[in-house]
């Protein structure tokens, strides 16, 4: 009988569900019972939705608060924070660079940093620096009309070209009694400037550098203490340039 059974069963064709009929074709494809399932499946879901977000306003509390209702808005149907780029207390640099290292390494590359602008400094002297705040020297005389005909020139007793220099102004018996010594073209003059200029901006990139790592390395060692179960109280908030201070509750060691 079995064998009856398969037999019947291989001679069987497939059965297929029938086609859109011709005075319906411009209705498009006839749907199938798994197309139905899917689109009520999809129904009952979002009717279900629907029926749990009524249900939940209905049991709201009307005096439920939070600041977090003040703080955002809606845009593209989407809740957006408002507060301000300027009150961020992270950066997407120092959550990456807090995220993938560990704070012996960044203590590490601002000691380093450290070095180099401490070695830049000791090089260039800082003497003509743009950021360097402009020293003011005041001459005194007796009377009005030596005011009105004091040369600086004379009364430092260099060459005119001389005097707007910071540094290496010689007097003019020095410049008598002296041969020139170094460059004296216009030419590598300017080329030694802007090279000077060139490096005055890499301290100062340095300079940045190592604030930066410093901040991290802060917040980074903040966190780390945050693990602790004492009992801790938030004394100033994080910045983009400074990390949380908190003070914590005094223990007595036994």
């Amino acid at each position: 009988m079995s064998s009856f059974r398969k037999a019947l069963k291989s001679r069987q064709k497939n059965h297929h569900e029938r086609s859109q009929p011709v005075a319906r074709k411009h209705l498009g494809l006839l749907e199938k019972k798994k197309d139905y399932k899917l689109r009520a499946d999809d129904y009952h879901k979002k009717k279900n939705t629907i029926s749990a977000l009524r249900k939940k306003a209905l049991e709201k509390n009307p005096d439920e608060f939070y600041f977090n209702m003040i703080n955002s808005k809606l845009q593209d149907g989407v809740h957006v924070g408002t507060k301000a780029k300027d009150a961020e207390e992270v950066t997407e640099e120092q959550k990456k660079m807090m995220r993938t290292q560990d704070s012996r390494y960044v203590e590490m590359k601002r000691v380093a940093e450290v070095k180099k602008i401490e070695r830049m400094k000791a090089e260039l002297h800082l003497l003509d620096a743009d950021s360097k705040q402009k020293n003011k020297h005041t001459f005194f005389v007796d009377t009005k009309k030596e005011v009105e005909s004091f040369d600086l020139a004379t009364h430092l007793n260099t060459a005119p070209g001389l005097v707007d220099r910071v540094y290496n102004r010689p007097t003019l018996e020095t410049l008598e009694t002296k041969s020139v010594q170094g460059p004296v073209k216009n030419s590598v003059l300017k080329k030694f400037a802007r090279n000077r200029k060139n490096q005055y901006k890499i301290l100062s990139q340095r300079i940045d550098r190592e604030k930066k790592l410093f901040v991290i390395s802060q917040k980074i060692q903040t966190r780390k203490d945050l693990q602790d179960k004492t009992k801790k109280v938030k004394v100033k908030r994080e910045t983009t340039n400074s990390a949380a201070i908190y003070k914590f509750e005094t223990k007595r060691k036994r």
